[in-house]
Formats: structure tokens, sequence, C-alpha cells
């Protein structure tokens, strides 16, 4: 692990923040790193506000995708709402068609099928839309580069409207509207919307003219605050405001799926973490095991028992994703050795009877011990399909942009990726991969890093603080949970591993004479030795918050420790 200290801002900004806000020096050296600098940076950090949402009329095409939906519903058209299958657009497609039902009766959902399909708009999506009817498609989560799909609608008189928010290509589909923040002649003031958030700024903007105010929208946030936790889009602007409410619809009055999927917890409150390990993978285990179409239904269902029914459903598909997940992570790690590939610049593994459902979590296993890109192929109908993940600071997009000769389609973001190619480019690609990454890749991009945001003393953790960093939530990209550094700890000798391998640590650490602090370091285990012997020991760590017996106390969690002096 690299210990990294995030570059500490000017004592001039750090002073006047700290005594604006009356709070502790490193407090404002938190909050300028996230580019606090003023009282109303903090006043809209610490109380985000639905009216700081903006004008949804800002994003281009807007305008034209309302005119088209209101004269579907004057000319009583049906309409198709139609997204991906992960949790973003299962999500979009959940919230556009539950708002659009509340008003206009002919709307029908299509989530292609992952395995007959593929990804994004689909030929077939289109057939089923002209066989049934359907004159207008609105395409939520995906759709950017579908330029063939939506020539091919236009030829059987069926409107496109496009919600993504992926990175368009050079030429945009011949659609009605394409609603994308990361357009280039988009001028919309935030860029960093899901698949989701876009949805809900259409329909923010349909009840414009139906004289519903944002209030009126409040109940589709759990969805939005899904969508935003498990795309691990930046919890910055826009997307924090609609995080922090939609977070308190999910623990107040969350639609009935999403409360049966959680109804079994004991935590009394979610929050952003628990929507992304426990809501998050139940939704995306329907669309990657048997279909998006249940995920859909589920969250659509307003029938408490009926939810509940949906929801054993789906946790069953999520168990045999998870049996899944461990059998091809262990055949994958054999591939790589096999192969004598631990040492290359990138991963690139391959078994035509991989699940495509699970590729994707596999390939982030893989760079837990491999720390590098990862592209993990198999065989989908008579074409190889992948799902690819990345590192710290390497977009992947750009390399396989460098290496597209060799692929039949490719999309995503920087982090996370999808790919088809024809089998007999499978060699030619992994080799051209491999040589892309290598010419690109910084040495420091191969190494994991912890980025600390303070160093601090044991005796400046104070319920105060406690408090303060608790109004820093929802936490995520950009705004990650801060992690601390503290020099010259010792363990009071009550340390030791914990798990079936020993692969845990709990620890209880003083500095100097301070009291002793309870800490939890998951996969440090093999690290117990550095804190034996009343030896001096560096920690990095986040602060949380550990409830026992009805009693709650702080708690670090240790994200790495190493020896002092290093």
């Amino acid at each position: 692990m690299r210990w990294t200290l995030k570059p500490k801002p000017s004592e001039d900004k750090i002073k006047h923040l700290a005594q604006a806000l009356n709070v502790e020096d490193f407090v404002a050296t938190l909050l300028i790193q996230r580019g606090i600098e003023t009282f109303e940076d903090a006043k809209n950090f610490f109380r985000p506000s639905l009216a700081h949402l903006h004008d949804p009329f800002l994003m281009k095409d807007m305008d034209k995708a309302v005119a088209r939906i209101e004269l579907a519903i004057e000319n009583e058209e049906n309409i198709l709402v139609f997204g991906d299958y992960d949790v973003d657009g299962t999500t979009a497609v959940s919230l556009v068609s539950s708002y659009l039902k509340s008003h206009y009766p002919n709307i029908a959902t299509y989530i292609p099928d992952r395995y007959d399909e593929g990804y994004g708009i689909s030929f077939k999506g289109i057939d089923f839309a002209d066989d049934n009817g359907f004159s207008l498609i609105i395409a939520l989560d995906c759709g950017i580069k579908s330029i063939d799909h939506i020539a091919y609608a236009k030829e059987k008189n069926i409107d496109f409207i496009i919600c993504d928010h992926h990175r368009p290509g050079n030429i945009l589909p011949d659609a009605v509207a394409i609603l994308d923040p990361k357009r280039d002649d988009c001028s919309y003031p935030y860029d960093e919307l899901c698949g989701c958030g876009v949805g809900f700024k259409l329909i923010q903007a349909l009840g414009k003219n139906r004289n519903e105010t944002i209030e009126d929208f409040v109940p589709y946030l759990d969805l939005v605050a899904t969508a935003i936790a498990a795309d691990i889009v930046p919890i910055t602007g826009e997307n924090r405001i609609l995080a922090y409410f939609g977070l308190q619809v999910i623990n107040s009055d969350p639609r009935p799926g999403i409360k049966a999927l959680v109804h079994q917890i004991k935590k009394k409150t979610l929050d952003i973490t628990d929507v992304v390990f426990i809501i998050s993978p139940r939704i995306n285990a329907a669309g990657r095991i048997k279909h998006g179409n249940h995920a859909v239904e589920l969250l659509t269902e307003f029938d408490f028992e009926q939810a509940q029914q949906f929801a054993s459903e789906i946790e069953q598909y999520n168990a045999d994703r998870k049996d899944l997940d461990k059998k091809i992570t262990k055949e994958a790690f054999q591939q790589i050795i096999e192969n004598q590939e631990e040492e290359k610049f990138s991963t690139v593994v391959f078994q035509e009877d991989w699940h495509k459902g699970v590729i994707g979590i596999v390939a982030s296993r893989l760079i837990e011990t491999y720390y590098r890109p990862t592209l993990v192929f198999t065989k989908s109908g008579d074409k190889y399909a992948a799902s690819a993940r990345s590192v710290k600071g390497f977009d992947v997009y750009n390399a396989l942009d460098a290496c597209a000769e060799h692929l039949e389609q490719f999309g995503g973001h920087m982090y996370a990726a999808g790919m088809t190619l024809k089998p007999e480019n499978y060699e030619t690609f992994k080799n051209a991969f491999e040589e892309q990454v290598a010419a690109t890749i910084l040495p420091e991009m191969r190494t994991p890093e912890i980025e600390i945001d303070a160093e601090i003393n044991f005796s400046d953790i104070t319920p105060k603080l406690v408090r303060i960093l608790k109004q820093f939530e929802p936490f995520g990209p950009q705004n990650m949970t801060p992690v601390f550094m503290t020099q010259n700890v010792k363990d009071t000798g009550y340390g030791k591993t914990l798990g079936a391998d020993d692969e845990h640590l709990r620890l209880w650490v003083k500095q100097n004479n301070s009291e002793g602090i309870g800490a939890i370091g998951f996969g440090l285990g093999k690290k117990i030795e550095i804190t034996k012997n009343q030896q001096a020991f560096q920690v990095a760590y986040s602060l949380s918050e550990n409830e026992w017996n009805d009693k709650v106390s702080t708690q670090l969690m240790l994200k790495d420790i190493r020896k002092d002096g290093k």
C-alpha cells in the first residue's frame, strides 16, 4: 500500500474557514480539500436543499423530449420505456414508467436480456415495439452510441428519446431528443448525473407542465439514491442533494420493493454504504442471474406482500450470484498462474462457459490481488463479451478506444466498461491491450493507494468531531470518507486476529497517554506482528461508530498499518 498525504491548503484559507464555521483547523482542511472554501459553500454542503436542484430545461433537448411525450399522450400513442439491465437502468425504467403511468395508461417497460440481446438498445427490442404498436421509445441509461439501432427504428416509424450519461461518440444518433449532460453542446450545469438521474430530470420537466413541485418528486428519490450509489458517480453537486434526500426516503418511507429488500436488516438507519452492499447487489442479481424485468417488477410493485415475494426470489438470485462469483474467480486465478501472467501490466482472461452476469464482479475481485486494468471475457452467442474494470487514475475507456480496431463495440466509463469482439480477434486484442496499458499506465498506478486527508492525534478524536464528520455524509467519489493517519501508536496487548483464516485484525490502541480506542482491520490479519511487543506503529483509518448492547462507541476502521518511521 502507498500512503499519500493530500496537499494541505494555504494557512490563510484554513484559518478563514475555521473561524467562519467555528471548527478546528483540520476540519476546515477537510472541507477545502472537497472544494468548500466559504461559509456559503459549507452551508450548501451541510444543509443540502431541493431548491438548489437545477432547472431540467437547462439540459439540451429537454424541451423536445417533453414536447414529444406530451404529443404521444395527446395522440394516445403507446410509449415503451426501455432501459439497461443493471441497477442504474432498472431503477431509471421503474422511475420513469411509474411516473408516466400515474398520468397516462399506455405505458409498458422493456429490459433487454443480458444473454440474448446484450447491453443497450437492441434490434429485438425495436422489433418488439413495432410488433406491439409502440411509436415512441424512451431509452434510459443507454443509447448514446446506438446510431444503427435508432436508424432502424426510424424506418419503422418509431421515435426515440435517449436519456443517457455515458460519453457520446463523434456522431450522435438521429433521435427526437438526446438528453445527456456529457454532450459537448449541452450546457447543463452538472454533468455527473447517473442514468436514473437523467430520467429524474425528465419527469421533473414533465411535472412543470402539470404544476407539480419538487416535493411531488421526493418519493422517487429512493430509486435515484440507489442508482447513484450503485453506479459510483461523484457524490457532489446535484448528486449529493439527490442522494441526501433519497437516503431520507429509504430510511423513512421507501417504496414497498426497497422496503422488502431491507426490512430484515437490524440497522436502524441505512447509509450509502448499506445501499451499495445490501440493496444494489440484490437489484443487480436479477439481471445477472435471471432477467432485469424481475428488478422492475419489484421496484414498481406497491403491494407489500407481493413485493416480499419478489424480494424472496431476488434473494435467491443473489445467493446464486455469490456462488458463481466464487467459482469463476477461482478459475480465473488458475488461468493467470497457468499462463504465467502474474507480472503483466493488464489482466485479460477468457473462458467460454463463464456466466456473463458476474464477469464484472470477477474483474473487480482479480484487481484485489493483481492491481491492474482487468478484462474478463466469456462467450456470448457467436461473439466474445467482456467486462472491464480499472485501477485508480487509469482510464480503461481510453485504452479500449486505442484498441477499437479489434473490437465490435464498446462503451462505458473511465473505470468500468463493456465490449464485444469476434473470437478470431481475441488474441490480437489481448496483445494490443497489454501493449497499450504498458505504454500508458504510470508506475504509481500499479500500487494501491491510500489517500490520507490529514494527520491527527487520538486526542483530536472527540464526540464533536464524530458529529461533524457524520454531517459530511453521504460519502462517495469526490467526497470519500475522511481517512486519517496517526503515528506512535501502540497496542495495549489485546490485539488478536479474527475470522476462519485469521484474515482480520482487532486491536485496542493508545497514543502516548490517550484513552484506549478500539480498532478493526478487515484483511489485515497478517500484519499483527507489527503490533506486538509494544512496538510503535502508524495507522491509516477512518472513524466509525460501533453499536454494542445499546452502547455506541467510536472505533477506528483500519485501512492499513505500518511500522513507525516508514
